[in-house]
């Protein structure tokens, strides 16, 4: 039970320490109930060992699909799940001891008496997991006071005029519309390559990706634009737009095209239009740049994989034997020729 708290339960501090969140559940906890229960009416002995795989590698380990998330649950396991919890002191957390033999009231006060307040080192977790719960709860408690402002502001003129949320976002239009450059054309960009590399099928993904993006945040604004104008009826989709743009958010009608970011809406496209200038370098004359900002992709794995595939070609050698190797230097990006 404590294990299912631990990596299941701890909503206030967040799926950290797991590569992926998972959806363990009340039912994987009822099923290694009734092993635990046979395994333990079928043998004189508890078998630590046997009970930990099932659990770590079947029971919750069958939800998990990383290595290193797989190793976390192993870990807990055999933190909690070990011979002193029978024969000696076993401590669940710093001052939480495991509870003796005890009936099912008795746990229960047990619990209520012996159970430290809610902190990170009850999970296992550094201290400092705190600070990231604390940061969120701040960020949502200044987004909710932002939201209840009045939607007209103050201007700067002499008259002191207001503006109201509509100009603003109006202007906030014009600006992203202005500075989105048109698409790539990508047949162009095909004719002009005859060897179709992996670095060259990146490049090409990559373009689209960015098409896609592109397509959709100028479809999206002059669609808005058009309501504003009273030329189309505004649609709550149109609605949520124009608050995220009022609330500098980036919508999520854009982010399931982008890549992962956590920027606000200012940030994240001046961050794009970094990303669009590195591609419209490389897609210039298709030569593989000297350095390459890797962070900078749609999808970073890609260009891992086209290095491997790219060397094995060169060297004639088998592709699954293939591993990529870093070495950290204190160069800076323009030094690398």
């Amino acid at each position: 039970c404590y294990f299912h708290a631990v990596v299941a339960e701890r909503r206030k501090f967040g799926p950290q320490g797991w590569n992926r969140s998972y959806p363990f559940n009340v039912g994987d906890l009822t099923i290694s109930v009734y092993v635990l229960y046979n395994y333990l009416e079928a043998n004189t002995r508890v078998p630590w060992e046997d009970l930990r795989y099932l659990f770590g590698e079947i029971m919750y380990g069958g939800h998990i699909t990383d290595d290193w998330d797989r190793r976390l649950c192993r870990t807990y396991l055999e933190e909690f799940m070990q011979p002193e919890l029978i024969d000696g002191e076993l401590e669940y957390c710093q001052g939480f001891p495991a509870p003796g033999i005890l009936k099912y009231t008795g746990y229960h006060n047990y619990i209520d008496d012996n159970l430290p307040s809610e902190s990170p080192s009850l999970y296992g977790l550094h201290s400092n997991a705190e600070i990231g719960f604390l940061t969120t709860v701040s960020e949502r408690l200044f987004r909710i006071v932002f939201e209840l402002q009045p939607r007209m502001t103050g201007g700067s003129g002499s008259g002191g005029e207001t503006v109201s949320q509509e100009d603003i976002i109006k202007n906030i239009i014009e600006d992203l519309l202005d500075k989105t450059p048109t698409p790539f054309n990508i047949l162009e960009l095909m004719g002009r390559v005859e060897d179709r590399s992996p670095y060259i099928i990146v490049a090409f993904q990559e373009c689209e990706r960015m098409n896609n993006l592109m397509t959709e945040l100028k479809r999206s604004l002059n669609e808005l634009d058009l309501g504003l104008k009273g030329e189309l009826t505004i649609s709550s989709v149109m609605e949520d737009l124009m608050l995220c743009l009022y609330m500098d958010q980036v919508p999520e009608q854009w982010t399931k095209l982008a890549y992962p970011s956590m920027l606000g809406l200012q940030s994240w496209f001046s961050d794009l239009m970094l990303r669009l200038r590195e591609l419209e370098g490389w897609v210039a004359d298709f030569r593989m740049p000297s350095s390459i900002w890797l962070a900078g992709f749609f999808n970073p794995q890609s260009l891992l994989t086209a290095i491997m595939q790219q060397t094995a070609r060169k060297n004639e050698w088998p592709l699954d034997r293939m591993c990529l190797n870093c070495d950290v230097t204190k160069k800076w990006k323009e030094e690398f020729t």
